[in-house]
């Protein structure tokens, strides 16, 4: 089959877990035998050409955050109308509002929520409404919709009497590796942080965890890994409070393998957000065996399930508490919480090659295609 996909910014990259996800799925249809287009930002880089097993085609558009998404996904959507496409894959709410336009072109078109974007503190006024109205396309334009997360699959069924096919994230389980060079340049060693690892937005709630922090007591540090260079104030806000605690360190977006590490060797991993849809991060986290704390809203708790702590949601002063039980508590909570155990959980629920299998199976659903 030939696939194109749309709503990502940029394959390669970590910019968020939409991109993960796209090149992880992509390179494995690749694998399979299938020609894949990926249809990137070029306001994010402009490579184009191989990677991986997929063609990238980079699409103009402007960096200007609302109307940035928009202007890049007609111009995709239109070159996949005109394109000799077999399936036309959106991902996340504001890209699949064009999603009709390869359907009028006769195409088939599949769409993948990756979260309620409107829900996001960023968004708001005419911005909020176009996610809603995105939300709405993801329900009745594609011929087929996932969900990565599955409180939306009810949610869905509820609302749009829509069925929605929930199709988990994946992760790429890796061997544990030691600090290195990193114990150096950040001044850490194993089990001597707390780790958060996200964009720096507002909803992923890394302020709530900076004030739960610094009411804590204890020589552990706290590493922030992420970056935003489209909300200053916000960015500016979270540097504001770390510079009042010593112990916290901003080390802004790092590779993959940096990430690996810190994952690994962290005392813990804390994701404190208010939205979510399937938080790939948390899953990287725990395929490295690292005991994960986070909010209580029901995408973060599915992924845990029993395998990990919670408190609750926008709640500083329960957050508070759970950081210094886990302190206090540390024996007992490493035997509850053993990495083999979780690493296990994460092996046995989120593969990437059963992602591809699954979403591959709806595509030849879609072109009436055998296996």
């Amino acid at each position: 089959m030939k696939i194109a996909m749309i709503g990502h910014k940029r394959v390669p990259s970590r910019l968020g877990g939409v991109e993960v996800h796209v090149e992880e799925i992509a390179a494995r249809l690749a694998a399979r035998g299938h020609e894949v287009h990926l249809y990137n930002r070029d306001i994010y880089g402009k490579d184009a050409g191989p990677y991986r097993g997929t063609l990238l085609k980079p699409v103009f558009t402007v960096k200007k955050n609302s109307l940035e998404a928009l202007i890049y996904s007609i111009i995709a959507s239109v070159q996949t109308a005109f394109g000799s496409y077999d399936i036309v894959h959106f991902h996340a709410l504001g890209p699949s509002v064009m999603s009709f336009i390869p359907r009028l072109a006769g195409k088939k078109v599949v769409c993948t929520v990756h979260g309620l974007d409107w829900k996001r503190a960023k968004w708001k006024g005419l911005a909020t409404r176009y996610l809603k109205l995105g939300e709405y396309a993801t329900a009745r334009f594609p011929h087929a919709t996932i969900s990565v997360s599955k409180t939306l699959v009810p949610y869905y069924q509820k609302k749009y009497g829509t069925s929605v096919t929930y199709i988990q994230n994946g992760i790429n389980l890796k061997p544990e590796e030691p600090l290195g060079s990193l114990a150096a340049s950040m001044n850490i060693e194993k089990d001597s942080y707390f780790l958060f690892v996200a964009r720096l937005v507002p909803e992923k709630g890394c302020h709530y965890l900076l004030d739960a922090f610094r009411q804590v007591t204890t020589d552990k540090k706290l590493i922030i890994a992420g970056d935003n260079p489209y909300n200053q104030e916000y960015t500016a806000l979270l540097r504001e409070k770390a510079a009042a605690d010593p112990r916290v360190s901003l080390v802004g977006f790092q590779d993959e393998e940096t990430l690996q590490r810190l994952y690994a060797n962290a005392y813990t991993y804390v994701l404190p957000s208010d939205i979510e849809g399937l938080p790939i991060s948390l899953l990287e986290a725990m395929s490295q065996g690292c005991l994960c704390l986070v909010s209580d809203i029901e995408e973060n708790l599915a992924v845990v399930e029993n395998h990990g702590l919670s408190f609750r949601q926008g709640n500083v002063e329960s957050l508070r508490d759970a950081l210094t039980d886990l302190l206090r508590e540390e024996a007992r909570h490493r035997e509850c919480f053993q990495p083999q155990v979780l690493k296990a959980h994460i092996q046995k629920t989120y593969d990437w090659d059963t992602v591809t299998m699954e979403t591959e199976k709806i595509y030849r659903q879609l072109t009436n295609q055998k296996g």
